[in-house]
């Protein structure tokens, strides 16, 4: 028995389309993909390739939905080469919907087999998000981030599913923005009941919008003195117990009631149901089967002391069975599995639970039954009313307490044709309100109607449009658009309004759901859509124009943005093409633009940059700049160009000098390596000739930082290679500030293994960007590319050496 991490593969493109630069985003509708890790460093697919080595049989137990489906045949294709996966009786797929040792013995007692259909849609899907989203998120980044200096943020991303997700909050605030708000009037009377209570009427009429209208009825109404009832009508009413809790339900009570984003309320579900306490979180169904053994999870919860007593009565009376609902086919409805007390859970955890649970009770519950009391009234031809209500049963609200009715809930005593007295009747004068923003909990709503994204990706869609600056989470978890999310939106509309309307991704849905079924081809759906789309992609590259007017009006160009850089005042860079300072754009994403040559220059984020001793990248005749997360964090030298446009195959975009190969540049890797990093794979540490005088040397892969030698004067790296695979090193102090032995100005020898080089280097501050808790492991050492010198891997008891010292 072994596990995966979510997906074990994703969908991406072939590397050669993955540079912006170089790729027009059409090309992306055409290109070819391929299936990669999705985490590589787990190495997952080698990893249960070689645990299936001498097992003859595979039983596949991921979660019971489309995106688990599909990750079964990720593990099958991973192990095919150790087993004959697609032969007869050798795959076995386990159908469960909780982690218990029923659920777990059912599903080994009944497997069968994994469902290629629906792993296809899932495929279906990937490739068309994939295909669509880059394309249009790749052409408005870089034109809208080429032209304006004040968007804040660094992707301007279009998505099939989370535009339209935009596009419901977007119509909401134009709603609230054209909503012209009109006055209304109301007749109200009060009257006295005998036992001396004054209660207000509701008038039949309700509101008035001319005043002179409202005024002749108030006048006949202030005409008489008393108000004869009519009639007094007693009903039993009820309010009807709740059906079966799905995902979506359960996002929208978390966002409305528990105060959680759908995303973080899912994340804390997922947890409970590993955990055991919930079945699987993520269903469409509000239906119980009827094999569903509702009594054994009902007893589970009797113990409990938040609800333990209202639990033993439902099972001394007799339990109801559910209200039926809707059976999607999927998962039994969302149950709690083992009881679980407030001390046992975090206080989000537990919110979460406490109101499955309720919910669970609650449908098994009685409905709750009350007596609705109208009483009708006549004020000289006027019709007004009262209705009171009275609580006869509490049902299930006794367990769900906040669908409780108010103590304030009045009936009024008045018999039929009794006379009342007026004492009081007044014309109250209000406006009409504009709806107010959407909250998550209704957006949810919209979004299941019109078919956008899934029960699962619900939440993600949610979350994105948060994540990238397009709305605002406020008081109420209300969303409220920024100016880049409405301006997006309202492009879109100007240009094609299909782009963000939600009718589109529900068809394309619908027919991902005919390829789950096995009643559309999956080749089809997927050459079809696409070509809709990239008939649309290039009607939108043609009309662009549309959607820049709105930029135009709601940000800054680049030539007005930003501070033109010139010495000594802000010491910034001169363009290697042109010579004329670069302009440095502060909102985020920070990034320098020219405005001689119009070309604009991503920045390392989230720290300081600066010039770096005015000197130039000799590849372009750019000026270095440094970046730095202060004197505890990363910091290294990198080309405005290079970090750009990587210069060489084996340098990704957006590497710094310390990962630059030039084979001669003093600023590079092979002039500045040290050793291989002793916390990651493929990383060297490198030093930092920035950081003097706390000299520091960082790996250029992962976060391991190194403070060493501080306030030396100078760091040389030498030629020679200690015996332990790392680069020896120079350093040269001042006389008053040595640190060496008998004040010595200058000391050779490696970090690690000379003595009175070893004291000087600070282990404690080594991890300082990880987080707590990491330790480290063992890696290659040495190797920092310079003519191959220095490469080879630590030996045994060295390694154990570098890890205990910095534990």
């Amino acid at each position: 028995m072994t596990s995966v991490c979510g997906h074990v593969m994703s969908l991406d493109f072939n590397s050669k389309y993955n540079n912006w630069d170089r790729v027009d985003p059409v090309e992306l509708f055409m290109c070819p993909t391929e299936k990669k890790e999705a985490t590589p460093k787990l190495k997952m697919p080698y990893f249960l390739s070689q645990e299936a080595k001498g097992c003859d049989t595979l039983v596949l137990w991921l979660d019971c939905d489309k995106e688990g489906e599909n990750i079964c045949f990720e593990v099958m294709n991973a192990v095919a080469n150790s087993i004959n996966v697609y032969s007869n009786n050798v795959t076995y797929r386990a159908k469960f919907s909780a982690i218990t040792e029923k659920d777990i013995k059912a599903a080994f007692n009944n497997l069968g087999v994994p469902n290629e259909n629906e792993a296809k849609s899932v495929d279906a899907r990937q490739e068309l998000d994939l295909r669509i989203g880059c394309a249009f998120t790749r052409y408005q980044t870089k034109y809208f981030q080429g032209k304006y200096g004040d968007l804040d943020a660094s992707l301007i991303s279009y998505g099939p599913c989370q535009t339209p997700t935009l596009g419901f909050c977007v119509q909401r605030h134009d709603q609230i923005q054209t909503f012209k708000s009109e006055p209304y009037w109301i007749v109200q009377v009060n009257v006295k009941t005998s036992d001396g209570q004054d209660i207000n009427l509701d008038w039949q009429r309700v509101r008035s919008f001319d005043k002179e209208v409202a005024n002749l009825f108030l006048n006949i109404c202030k005409s008489e003195k008393t108000a004869k009832v009519l009639s007094v009508i007693s009903k039993e009413k009820s309010k009807v117990r709740p059906v079966a809790l799905n995902t979506v339900e359960l996002m929208r009570v978390a966002s409305s009631g528990l105060g959680m984003s759908p995303h973080h309320a899912m994340q804390i579900a997922e947890k409970l149901y590993i955990q055991g306490y919930i079945s699987y979180p993520r269903t469409e169904t509000t239906k119980y089967p009827e094999n569903f053994d509702l009594m054994s999870v009902l007893k589970q919860q009797q113990n409990s002391s938040e609800w333990g007593t209202e639990v033993s009565e439902i099972l001394a009376n007799g339990m109801n069975r559910p209200k039926s609902g809707h059976d999607a086919g999927d998962h039994p409805p969302i149950t709690p599995m083992k009881l679980a007390s407030r001390h046992e859970l975090d206080a989000d955890s537990w919110k979460l639970y406490d109101y499955i649970a309720r919910h669970f009770i609650g449908t098994v519950s009685k409905d709750c039954k009350y007596m609705s009391t109208t009483s009708t009234f006549d004020v000289n031809g006027e019709t007004f009313s009262v209705t009171g209500k009275s609580l006869i049963d509490p049902g299930y609200t006794k367990i769900m307490t906040w669908q409780a009715f108010g103590k304030n809930e009045i009936v009024p005593n008045f018999k039929t044709n009794e006379n009342v007295a007026i004492t009081d009747c007044k014309l109250t004068e209000h406006q009409t309100c504009p709806p107010d923003y959407l909250t998550e909990s209704e957006l949810i709503t919209l979004m299941e109607k019109h078919g956008i994204g899934t029960d699962a990706s619900i939440p993600v869609h949610i979350n994105n449009i948060c994540q990238r600056n397009y709305v605002n989470v406020t008081g109420g978890r209300k969303l409220v658009p920024t100016t880049l999310g409405i301006v997006l939106v309202h492009g879109y509309q100007k240009i094609d309004a299909q782009l963000v309307l939600p009718t589109m991704r529900s068809a394309v849905e619908e027919q991902l759901n005919l390829i789950a079924l096995g009643r559309a081809d999956f080749q089809a759906v997927l050459k079809h859509t696409v070509d809709i789309f990239k008939l649309k992609f290039q009607y939108f590259v043609k009309n662009i124009d549309g959607m820049d007017q709105l930029f135009e009006v709601s940000f800054s160009p680049l030539s007005a943005s930003g501070r033109a850089f010139s010495r000594p005042d802000y010491l910034f860079s001169r363009c290697g093409k042109c010579r004329r300072y670069l302009k440095f754009i502060q909102a985020k994403p920070q990034r320098l633009h020219c405005p001689q040559c119009d070309e604009t220059y991503s920045l390392p984020q989230n720290g300081k940059v600066n010039l770096y001793k005015e000197l130039k990248c000799p590849l372009d005749d750019f000026e270095l700049l440094s970046w730095s997360m202060g004197n505890k964090g990363k910091s290294f030298p990198f080309c405005p160009y290079c970090y750009n446009n990587s210069p060489f195959r084996d340098m990704k975009k957006g590497s710094g000098c310390n990962a630059c190969t030039h084979p001669t540049c003093p600023h590079g890797l092979n002039a500045n390596g040290i050793c291989s990093c002793i916390e990651c794979e493929f990383g060297v540490l490198v030093l930092d000739p920035s950081s003097s005088p706390k000299w520091k040397l960082g790996c250029n892969k992962c976060d391991i930082i190194i403070h060493l030698f501080e306030d030396a004067q100078k760091i040389m790296i030498d030629d020679e290679v200690c015996e332990c695979g790392t680069q020896l090193v120079t350093v040269k102090y001042v006389a008053e500030k040595s640190k060496f032995p008998n004040q010595a100005m200058e000391m050779s020898g490696c970090i690690f293994c000379l003595p009175e080089f070893n004291k000087l280097v600070d282990k404690h501050k080594a991890i300082a960007s990880r987080p707590k808790g990491r330790i480290f492991r063992g890696g290659k050492a040495g190797g920092r590319g310079r003519g191959g010198r220095g490469r080879g891997r630590q030996p045994k008891d060295k390694m154990a050496q570098l890890a205990a010292y910095f534990v």
